[in-house]
């Protein structure tokens, strides 16, 4: 499995997420604390996204190589600020390609996505909810991945201007009814808001009146981390947040705001 996060709140450096916490993304890449069954160690690349503009495009930084090993990306994070970042840290599932375009986060315009799981039975069970998305969509997957194709039906129900969490929702609910036993924890933020779902692996949460964070594993001991249920949708801004049943998502109405 992978290790992901996203953050949104005051300007801070990518390193101060990313790199500098006891439990850090990059101490999870060598060292996850529950990776359930899901591999040992989050070794085939990463990624980080953020905001060189409120309100502007998201900018990406991806790897092939473990984060502990990429020099560079220590200098870029600590020189990097942003109020709105996605980083994750990557386990390839067996027989899928460990190349840059595979790894998170997935990316359009404000748009930042990653996956944290697993698609069961890989591609034959998805094959169909593939088949309905245009052929352009197939023809340019950043990879041939489960996590690239996720990303592809989250960003069609966007375009279509689907909210957030009901993209999010739409998505999960299918591809378990197509693939059962699938894990599926979604990660998505447009740098104002943070939809996320937890689905048969970990998530928690830390928000308060200025800042939201959620993420795989907790970063620190800090006692302000939460849980999300499993089989959750979490909808969440600085100061608000709500956690619903994907069961009952589809008609989660947006919450104020969130966009």
């Amino acid at each position: 499995m992978c290790r992901h996060l996203a953050y949104v709140g005051p300007p801070v450096t990518l390193a101060s997420l990313v790199l500098e916490p006891v439990h850090s993304l990059l101490h999870q890449s060598y060292a996850p604390a529950d990776m359930r069954g899901g591999g040992t160690v989050n070794a085939d690349g990463f990624g980080a996204g953020w905001y060189p503009e409120p309100g502007g495009p998201a900018a990406r930084y991806r790897s092939t190589q473990p984060m502990w090993t990429d020099t560079s990306f220590a200098s870029v994070a600590a020189a990097t600020r942003s109020g709105g970042m996605l980083a994750a840290a990557r386990s390839a599932t067996v027989g899928m390609p460990i190349v840059e375009t595979a790894a998170a986060p997935f990316a359009e315009g404000r748009w930042l996505f990653s996956h944290n799981g697993v698609v069961r039975g890989w591609p034959h069970s998805v094959a169909a909810l593939a088949a309905a998305l245009p052929v352009t969509d197939l023809l340019t997957l950043d990879a041939p991945t489960d996590a690239a194709l996720l990303w592809a039906l989250v960003r069609h129900r966007l375009r279509a201007g689907d909210d957030p969490g009901d993209a999010l929702a739409g998505v999960v609910t299918e591809v378990a009814a197509a693939a059962p036993g699938s894990r599926l924890n979604l990660l998505l933020t447009d740098g104002t808001g943070i939809w996320a779902t937890a689905w048969d692996h970990a998530l928690c949460i830390r928000t308060d009146e200025h800042s939201v964070l959620v993420v795989s594993e907790p970063l620190d001991p800090d006692p302000g981390w939460r849980p999300v249920p499993d089989r959750h949708l979490v909808t969440a801004a600085p100061g608000i947040h709500r956690c619903v049943p994907l069961a009952a998502a589809p008609a989660l109405p947006t919450t104020q705001g969130v966009r």
